[in-house]
């Protein structure tokens, strides 16, 4: 085996030890946009946001993602973190999306709430058994 690599994509930290590749499953990108924030006002807005997710999580009934990620720049952004919701089904050869529902910080007295599902794994390659 060879030594660690700062971009094996394993959740080991990069120490030179050994890199343990089974660990990482696969990863989601994710796009969208921020619904509406300051309804009513001159300030009314959204934002928009993409991303990759963490490595799959082992959980009962599946696996979840980590997300996080900041908006485009309009006067000011927002960030915010979440965890996806369990697998979905897309096709019949494996593949999935997951679902995301999350709230940004509150930036110049404002949140905006976002509901998104990933993009579908891997959507080139082969599931390995």
């Amino acid at each position: 085996m060879s030594k660690h690599d700062d971009n094996c994509g394993c959740e080991k930290k990069h120490d030179d030890k050994e890199c343990k590749k089974e660990n990482q499953f696969h990863d989601h990108e994710f796009l969208g946009s921020v619904r509406l924030a300051e309804v009513g006002s001159e300030d009314v807005h959204n934002h928009r946001f993409a991303g990759v997710s963490g490595p799959a999580i082992p959980v009962q009934g599946g696996h979840v993602h980590k997300v996080k990620s900041r908006t485009d720049f309009f006067d000011h952004f927002h960030e915010f973190e979440a965890t996806t919701g369990l697998p979905i089904p897309v096709g019949n050869d494996g593949k999935h999306v997951h679902f995301v529902e999350a709230k940004t910080n509150v930036v110049d007295g404002h949140f905006h709430e976002l509901i998104f599902a990933t993009l579908i794994n891997a959507p080139i390659f082969e599931e390995e058994a």
